[in-house]
């Protein structure tokens, strides 16, 4: 098996994506517990090769905030009920990573220590040094920001080598290739073009911010299986996005 060249990275998985494709999970909410163990067997692959991971996970699939306070909820209300359900589905991620012998961290940034730890980054650096998977929940424990932005900034503290973003496509393309046959998939692409395309690869502050502190950022696609392995590796999958060479 080829070595990994990177040595930590920090995962973003989406919500949705532990729902699977089940349309009994109440119209694709929930949790599908076999989607979630093929998601830990994808993780422990890469885990086993000495690859340190960070992983951060959103709660679209139980609660997602903005679109609750555009039917008139208070925005900062409905974003901590998303960050709570961003806890579950770290807590759910835990749990199946435990049951084949990972050892899993959660922290998260808002305070709920019977079931998790607080986030202090250099306690999670200390984690991930002694090989554990440290799932960061809650987002960035603020309103207004997604767990797009948490991931870029979790990313920046912990010093990894590159966000690989988690997706149900196979790249970034110029136009969404579910309506438009013509649509082109870029292999690669800087921070700044995808800013000023306005290509839906993470939010602008989320990308400001991987621009900023010269993060790449690998989108790819995760139902097919072996394909963080092959990102980690260094095979040309999904889109690679990046920095120009200074």
């Amino acid at each position: 098996m080829a070595a990994p060249v990177y040595r930590r990275i920090l995962l973003k998985l989406s919500g949705e994506m532990l729902a699977g494709d089940d349309p009994h999970l109440n119209g694709g909410g929930g949790i599908q517990q076999a989607v979630l163990a093929r998601y830990a067997d994808e993780i422990i692959e890469v885990h086993k090769l000495g690859v340190q991971i960070g992983i951060v996970i959103g709660g679209g699939n139980i609660f997602r905030g903005v679109p609750a306070s555009e039917g008139g909820m208070d925005r900062a209300h409905a974003d901590y009920m998303g960050m709570l359900a961003t806890c579950i589905n770290a807590l759910a991620l835990q749990d199946a990573l435990e049951q084949k012998g990972c050892f899993t961290r959660v922290m998260s940034a808002v305070r709920i220590d019977e079931v998790c730890e607080p986030y202090i980054r250099r306690r999670a650096m200390a984690h991930l040094n002694k090989g554990r998977v440290v799932i960061f929940a809650a987002g960035t424990g603020n309103p207004y920001f997604s767990t797009d932005t948490a991931a870029a900034l979790r990313a920046a503290e912990i010093h990894a080598d590159v966000i690989l973003k988690a997706t149900k496509v196979d790249g970034v393309y110029d136009k969404d290739p579910k309506k438009f046959a013509d649509a082109v998939r870029y292999e690669s692409i800087t921070h700044i073009e995808a800013l000023k395309l306005g290509l839906k690869v993470m939010d602008a502050t989320a990308i400001s911010l991987c621009m900023e502190n010269r993060i790449p950022l690998i989108v790819f696609d995760f139902a097919r299986p072996g394909n963080v392995r092959r990102v980690v590796t260094g095979e040309a999958v999904g889109t690679h996005v990046h920095s120009p060479q200074p």
